[in-house]
């Protein structure tokens, strides 16, 4: 369906969207596994929440003993922190603790390959 049919055209938007997208449901299940497959394989795992910013929402980042990391969006701090009881890590606020220098020494020792 071309752009222009798509603004004057009776279906609604959901009808529009063209198939095999995730839903809100597949996305939260699967940042869920990616998270706990994350904390199940790494030693030392801690969350850090990290607050929305103007083209940023709210993300969480686990951060493993040896720095390595990932990030990945979530609703709002309340649920990173739900999330991360879930997973029984601690977690922080990156606005009171900062990053970790690990996390820091990781990402440089990966840009230097």
């Amino acid at each position: 369906m071309s752009r222009l049919s798509q603004l004057f055209t009776r279906r609604s938007a959901r009808a529009a969207e063209p198939s095999g997208r995730a839903s809100a449901a597949d996305r939260r299940r699967e940042t869920q596994e990616h998270l706990a497959e994350f904390t199940r394989t790494r030693v030392s795992v801690e969350a850090y929440i990290e607050p929305p910013t103007i083209d940023q929402p709210t993300t969480i980042l686990l951060i493993a003993a040896d720095g390595e990391w990932t990030r990945r969006r979530v609703p709002d701090a309340a649920a990173a922190r739900k999330l991360a009881a879930e997973l029984g890590i601690p977690v922080y606020d990156v606005n009171f603790t900062g990053y970790p220098q690990r996390m820091r020494d990781w990402t440089s020792a990966q840009r230097r390959r």
